[in-house]
């Protein structure tokens, strides 16, 4: 766990300033969140369930919430599902969604980045924040 040090870090000082504890709990969803690209809290609840059997689906949803809060991690609604997207090491990014078998691909384009300035620059706009979802079939699904 010491190679999360930096993201352990963040969670405790987040907590700190909302006198919350940094609980074992919290440093187990922590470590496992942090192996993972994106996640739904049902997933992360069956991953920990072994070694933690006291574990409830309820902290799992609030400590991901924590983490958003945080700054460590986004939740993203892709389909019907909530998805906890690990952003502690990752920059700006957008999304290819698998309709069929909830496959997610992280890109990042450039090009797309200067298109959506350019138009909102065009149209009086500055852009704070923006997130670009594109849903269709992956290879596999298609074929």
């Amino acid at each position: 766990m010491a190679k999360h040090a930096k993201e352990m870090e963040t969670l405790k000082e987040h907590l700190g300033k909302h006198q919350l504890k940094f609980t074992r709990q919290r440093e187990l969803i922590l470590d496992a969140f942090l192996k993972q690209e994106h996640i739904t809290a049902e997933e992360m609840y069956h991953q920990l369930a072994k070694k933690d059997p006291h574990l409830g689906l309820a902290t799992i949803y609030r400590t991901l919430n924590l983490f958003c809060e945080a700054g460590l991690a986004q939740a993203r609604h892709f389909g019907t599902q909530t998805q906890y997207d690990n952003v502690s090491h990752k920059g700006h990014h957008d999304h290819l969604i698998c309709t069929s078998c909830q496959k997610i691909v992280e890109f990042e384009n450039c090009d797309i980045e200067r298109l959506q300035e350019e138009v909102a620059t065009k149209n009086g706009f500055v852009i704070q924040t923006h997130r670009l979802e594109l849903y269709g079939l992956c290879s596999r699904c298609r074929h």
